[in-house]
């Protein structure tokens, strides 16, 4: 007797007694029968009804596993409570890959399922820099920011943000350099890091604050790119900036009508303190710039507008370059994820007019308004230099409220292979 479920699939359809199921089952065998289209997503709801089945260990066999297959499965096998337990199949330089994506997306599950109150934005900081340190040695180093620091650096958006919190907001910089103190920085990442999201003074409902423990999703997703890159061998230098605080309510909290002023002298008037995420990646994108790495890249649970524009099973992205976005489809493809573009014009950026600032920092209208999504980008070019190829990715699909068809419910990792594949090209 065993306890490890051995799976293969299979294009021919199953025995007629198993009528139309995708999953048949022999003792300790199952077959997942695929029937054309998009194999990945069958393959992957395959996995869901696997572990539905109460399963927690799988061996795969067979000749039609590829990386692809297998991290389709392993994306459906996984929860919050556990990493799956997949043996792998094929040659080793694919088992090693497989091993290396799935210990990545699990540090980036474990951080987004994380308790808030486990999960401080300092802390936060720390374990993204631990982390990353264990893999990159000597190649990294790091700094957090945190407090009254960031107002002395002119990182006031940050700090406008978390200072309703008794605990501490912070920036964390750091650098992954493989090739040498003076080497150019090829990429730098940003990360939205909002540990707790109460929506502030415009405070959100309990039923819509229950799952905003995930609002850091953007922070875990390219600290979990980066390490995987890093894993791959990755040859170039790299710096992370993560924007970490906890959006809540108390006499020290920012309010509706207070105005931001940042280092690059744009003035915000605050008319929705549920926007917060782009007030703190307006700080991240100006540090990220300052490196003068021609390719920046952020990542964020930013709007609830994107979620109704793309759905849950693709990620929204916005450039003010075409060639961007079809990189970023280009490699979203080859790896097997889903992105989708949505516009941005030059006037997206005076879509949140402003009597008192040079913006607001949303409508103020519920959801920011129509083309919410866009008008967040647009508030977002505003911090960004001209000369940089920027991509701004609005994670519609990096956590699930709710169990379904594809993913178990909390973080899923989706965007990651994505912003990893961009590191390498």
């Amino acid at each position: 007797m065993t306890d490890v479920m051995t799976v293969t699939l299979t294009k021919d359809t199953p025995a007629a007694h198993w009528g139309n199921a995708d999953v048949t089952f022999d003792k300790n065998q199952s077959v997942i029968h695929l029937h054309g289209g998009d194999e990945l997503r069958q393959i992957q709801q395959a996995a869901r009804k696997l572990r539905n089945q109460g399963l927690t260990k799988l061996a795969l066999e067979g000749e039609l596993w590829d990386l692809h297959t297998q991290w389709a499965l392993a994306q459906g096998f996984a929860t919050a409570k556990s990493v799956p337990e997949i043996s792998w199949t094929g040659d080793e330089e694919t088992k090693q890959a497989l091993t290396d994506r799935l210990a990545s997306a699990s540090f980036a599950r474990h951080l987004i399922n994380e308790t808030p109150e486990n999960l401080a934005p300092v802390k936060l900081a720390i374990l993204a820099a631990h982390w990353l340190s264990e893999i990159g040695g000597d190649k990294v180093s790091y700094r957090i920011i945190e407090g009254a620091e960031l107002l002395e650096e002119k990182w006031v958006g940050i700090h406008a943000v978390g200072r309703g919190s008794e605990r501490p907001p912070a920036m964390l910089e750091l650098d992954y350099n493989p090739l040498g103190e003076d080497a150019p920085v090829s990429v730098a990442l940003v990360g939205k890091g909002i540990t707790f999201d109460s929506g502030g003074y415009s405070i959100k409902a309990s039923e819509g604050m229950l799952g905003m423990k995930c609002d850091m999703g953007g922070a875990a997703t390219v600290t979990a790119s980066l390490g995987l890159a890093m894993k791959q061998g990755l040859n170039k230098r790299v710096k992370l900036f993560l924007c970490c605080a906890e959006n809540l309510i108390s006499g020290h909290a920012y309010k509706l009508g207070d105005v931001i002023t940042y280092k690059n002298g744009v003035s915000v008037e605050v008319v929705n303190t549920d926007a917060e995420g782009r007030l703190v990646l307006a700080d991240g994108l100006q540090a990220a710039c300052e490196t003068g790495a021609p390719l920046v890249i952020d990542a964020a649970t930013l709007t609830g507008a994107a979620v109704m524009a793309v759905g849950t099973n693709y990620n929204a992205i916005f450039s003010p370059k075409s060639e961007v976005l079809a990189m970023a489809q280009a490699k979203a493809s080859e790896v097997g994820e889903r992105v989708w573009p949505l516009p941005l014009d030059p006037w997206h950026r005076d879509m949140c007019p402003s009597p008192y600032a040079d913006t607001a920092n949303s409508r103020p209208m519920k959801g920011g308004g129509a083309g919410g999504a866009s008008n967040a980008a647009g508030f977002l070019w505003r911090f960004v230099s001209p000369e940089v190829n920027w991509l701004h990715m609005d994670l519609a699909s990096a956590f699930a409220d709710s169990p379904n068809s594809l993913w178990a419910a909390g973080g899923t990792s989706h965007g990651m292979l994505t912003i990893t594949a961009l590191l390498q090209d």
